[in-house]
């Protein structure tokens, strides 16, 4: 079952056109990676999927309803890549806040709130002003509220950058734990190392898609041995 389906967007900017004829779809239990340089059209394609940006053409789908739709997108995760938090409450405050705005109930928040802050080392810290914290540390308070109501899609803008590597590697394990709970995960990342865990991987350039399918298929398809040189041959392709 596609829980995504993007047919045929197109957007623009004036007159630069940023994506072109664009066909995605994202099935159940999926995690789907968006691969591409900066300016390629990543964050600009994840905003149309939300209703951010009105698309000049083609249609957007998701659970069977039209976007831009409010009640189905709160059934959507989203972390952008500019960090949309409070940043004169506190960690906790900033989650209670959202935690509260998906209605969710208090016992269940704090359980959630335990297990998460946990996941990506934040305890220590709740108590802090979101205005005295890193960047990395405001991209892990993000993570959270991302994940916070249990959505059925999860829609992740480069959401390791600025984290250590061994809190990458606790988000990843993360993200396929939600995986085998039926979630469907949208990853968009410049990482290589990031782009060969996920499921199928979307090259993007100048708005286009220049190659798809999992990452075995690509290397197989482009005869070679990472994608690293997949992303190199795909990204000449007019």
């Amino acid at each position: 079952m596609n829980l995504l389906s993007v047919s045929n967007v197109t957007k623009s900017f004036k007159n630069s056109k940023v994506l072109d004829s664009i066909n995605v779809n994202v099935s159940d239990s999926e995690i789907v990676g968006i691969l591409g340089p900066s300016g390629a059209g990543k964050t600009t394609l994840i905003k149309c999927i939300m209703g951010m940006e009105k698309v000049d053409s083609g249609d957007i789908t998701l659970l069977d309803s039209k976007i831009p739709n409010r009640e189905v997108l709160n059934k959507v995760g989203y972390m952008a890549q500019s960090d949309a938090l409070y940043n004169e409450l506190t960690a906790k405050d900033n989650l209670y806040f959202f935690g509260e705005i998906f209605k969710i109930p208090k016992k269940e928040l704090k359980e959630k709130i335990d297990f998460l802050v946990d996941l990506v080392d934040l305890k220590p810290f709740l108590s802090r002003k979101v205005n005295k914290f890193s960047g990395g540390m405001k991209r892990r308070l993000s993570l959270i509220i991302a994940l916070i109501q249990d959505p059925e899609l999860i829609i992740l803008d480069e959401p390791t950058v600025g984290i250590d590597p061994e809190l990458r590697l606790n988000i990843w394990k993360e993200i396929n734990n939600l995986k085998s709970k039926g979630k469907s995960i949208i990853v968009t990342t410049h990482d290589m190392t990031e782009a060969i865990k996920c499921d199928r991987l979307l090259l993007l350039k100048d708005g286009n898609i220049t190659a798809s399918g999992t990452p075995e298929e690509l290397m197989k398809k482009f005869n070679v041995d990472s994608i690293e040189e997949v992303f190199l041959i795909a990204g000449r392709k007019k």
